[in-house]
């Protein structure tokens, strides 16, 4: 819940700002850019710190390396947070990190579906989990598509 949260209160907050007179952040679309960059940096740190473990064990047994994965993935999404900000590669970024989203959606059905936790808790539910991918790729989408 805390990268929604994290998407929410990020995009309230810029646009409030935008609307306190933050040119850089006058509109939505801006807004949801910073909103989605700050979900991403939550999501993506995560891959190198305390939740590695949870996060190498979710990846489906059948794929190789899942520690390089993971790696690989937490990079991605940094980057993809970064390249958001500005205007310029934003549209592209959004669109890479929507397809990486749907890539990384089985991890989250392997791992809801061998029970596994995260941090000592039970991973989110999959009816919740694919909601919120909804909602995360719908951001995405957002961005790569909005003005």
């Amino acid at each position: 819940m805390a990268p929604l949260i994290a998407l929410l209160t990020g995009t309230a907050v810029a646009r409030i700002a935008g609307l306190l007179g933050v040119d850089a952040l006058d509109g939505w679309h801006p807004a949801l850019r910073v909103g989605l960059a700050l979900m991403l940096v939550l999501t993506g740190t995560a891959h190198f710190a305390s939740r590695r473990a949870d996060l190498i064990a979710k990846v489906p047994p059948a794929l190789p390396r899942p520690d390089l994965l993971v790696t690989l993935t937490g990079v991605l999404e940094l980057g993809g947070a970064v390249a958001l900000l500005p205007p310029a590669t934003a549209r592209w970024a959004a669109a890479g990190l929507a397809l990486l989203m749907l890539a990384m959606f089985p991890a989250n059905v392997s791992a809801a579906r061998r029970r596994l936790t995260l941090a000592g808790r039970p991973v989110t539910p999959l009816a919740t989990r694919t909601a919120l991918q909804l909602v995360f790729v719908a951001a995405a989408l957002a961005v790569a598509l909005g003005g």
